[in-house]
């Protein structure tokens, strides 16, 4: 990994860890479920996956009433 990073040109330090920090940041980010997210990363507490919920930038939405989404409108 560090040869890899010395290779791109990359200065800042890099590891395994902050791989799966990101990982696991976007795929939160594009709308996968926190559970998921939990058994992918193999946490048995859903508290340590919840730490992710509060990197995420996740953009809010309009509520919305379910009913409205029922049927694709």
């Amino acid at each position: 990994m560090r040869e890899a990073r010395k290779q791109s040109g990359i200065t800042k330090e890099i590891t395994a860890h902050i791989l799966r920090h990101s990982y696991a940041t976007h795929l939160l980010e594009m709308g996968l479920d926190i559970m998921s997210v939990k058994d992918l990363l193999g946490h048995a507490d859903i508290q340590t996956t919840l730490i992710y919920l509060h990197v995420a930038q996740s953009g809010r939405q309009k509520p919305f009433s379910p009913l409205d989404r029922l049927y694709g409108q």
